[in-house]
Formats: C-alpha cells, structure tokens, sequence
C-alpha cells in the first residue's frame, strides 16, 4: 500500500487504542504520525508512552502536512473542529470515528465526499476490537483497501452500509456492555455455587472467552454447540430451561434494538 501520513485529532482512549495497534503491527511507522490534542495530560501520554510519535496542538498544521485525518474526537465538538476556518481539508481523507454523526453532515462540514465513518468498539484496545466503516461518494477503492489495512490491525475490519450503521453500534459498538454484564452474573452465580470470587471470574471470562473463540475459528452455529453439551436430563439443559424462562434471548435482542433505536435518535438531534 502507500505509504501516507496521518494525522489523528483527539489522543485519548479510542485514538490511543487505533493508533497503538497500527503502530505495533506496522501498519504505520512512528515517523508517518501526528497527534493533535489540546489536552496537556493527553499529550504527556504520548510523550511518556510513544516518545517518536510527533504530538502538539496545531491542528492547521498537522492536517495541512497530513495525506489522511483521523477525527478520534466527541460527537459534540466534531462540527466546531470540522468547521475551522483556517484548516484546509482539500485532497485529505478524512475519518470520523465520532458515533452517530452521519456522513451527510461530514461532508457537509469537510466541503468534500472523501469521507469515512468508523465505529469501532472497546476490545480494539486489546487488539480484539470490530471497527465497521462506510465511506461517502468520493471514497476511492484504494482507500477502502488502505482504511481495511488500518483497521485490520486492532481487530476485525467490517466494510458497511450507512444504513447498517445503527445496527452496528447496538451489537458491536454497545455488545462488549452486554458481555461484561454476563460476565458479571456468571461470576456471581460462582459465588453463589460456594467458589471464591477470583476463581469465578476466572472460569465466567474464560467460558465467554473460549466459546466465542470456537464459534469462530468452527464457524459452527451456536444452537448447535450448544445442543452439542446439553445431555437429556443433565445439568446443562435444566440451566437452558431457567435462561428460557426469564427471557434472556429476548432481553438481549431488545437491548441491541433499544441501543440502534437510539444511535438514531442521536443522529437526528
């Protein structure tokens, strides 16, 4: 691919974990990055962490020497940095990761259609993360291969339609709330059954772990592994009956749904 310099407005959390994993899989070199962050504490990180990392607050400049712009910034002050006077967007690639802004008002704010929109998910700051992405007219198929390249490297790249996006941001982008919370009630069910804290949370975080693992690498349905280890009468299948009864499926569609229902009233705000 080539080589492009990008520049990424906002180092915090979700900046930190897109760009550290493409630094750490060489995806981009140290050399071909700029950080811009008004926040002092946010710039000593990366000063502190990723020394070779170039860093600073000029925001003008560092788009102006950047092929592509990452926007790892909050909804609300996307519009207010897209929107600066002085910056010149004219020939950049510009990537929000900014959740529900649409890229209708992007490209309205940018003045072009080389947009994309990312949402991503927390697990990428393991390196286990989803970013699905859709990019606007002018997204060229060179720079759909390079945004897969990038994202790739802290997880699982999943090209979308914008239509698709609320659906995305329900499942994945507010999923790993759903698994933490499973995670939680299988450790307190642990505890209950008599096992001591730390050893529930163990065995809750490596069932979720492995089974997620083996739906995966299998590519096997989950009703059919789960048939495969509920046994008549067994253990298993009485815990199945319990899960049924107090509509742990439904629940878990209707949080996902009740999630998209509002990213889109987000976006339309």
């Amino acid at each position: 691919m080539k080589k492009q310099r990008l520049a990424v407005v906002g180092g915090g959390q979700m900046g930190r974990a897109l760009v550290c994993g493409m630094l750490d899989n060489q995806v981009i070199h140290d050399s071909d990055v700029v950080i811009v962050d008004h926040n002092v504490a946010s710039r000593q990180w990366w000063n502190d962490n990723r020394p070779n990392v170039s860093v600073g607050d000029n925001l003008t400049a560092a788009v102006k020497q950047a092929d592509a712009v990452m926007l790892a910034i909050k909804p609300k002050v996307i519009a207010n940095v897209a929107q600066q006077s002085d910056v010149s967007w004219d020939g950049k690639l510009v990537i929000s990761v900014a959740a529900g802004v649409m890229l209708k008002s992007l490209c309205s704010w940018i003045g072009h259609q080389r947009v994309v929109r990312v949402m991503p998910n927390t697990p990428c700051l393991v390196g286990q993360g989803v970013c699905a992405f859709c990019g606007a007219a002018d997204v060229s198929e060179d720079d759909k291969a390079w945004m897969t390249q990038l994202l790739s490297s802290v997880g699982m790249a999943v090209p979308v339609l914008e239509s698709q996006m609320d659906g995305v941001t329900g499942l994945s982008g507010s999923g790993p709330a759903y698994v933490c919370l499973i995670i939680e009630a299988l450790a307190d069910g642990g505890v209950l059954a008599g096992l001591p804290r730390p050893l529930a949370m163990k065995l809750a975080t490596q069932t979720v772990l492995g089974t997620a693992h083996m739906i995966a690498e299998t590519g096997r349905h989950p009703g059919e592994l789960k048939d495969s280890v509920t046994s008549p009468a067994g253990t298993t299948i009485a815990a199945v009956q319990v899960l049924e009864q107090n509509g742990l499926r439904g629940t878990l569609i209707d949080a996902v749904a009740a999630s998209a229902r509002r990213s889109r009233e987000l976006a339309a705000d």
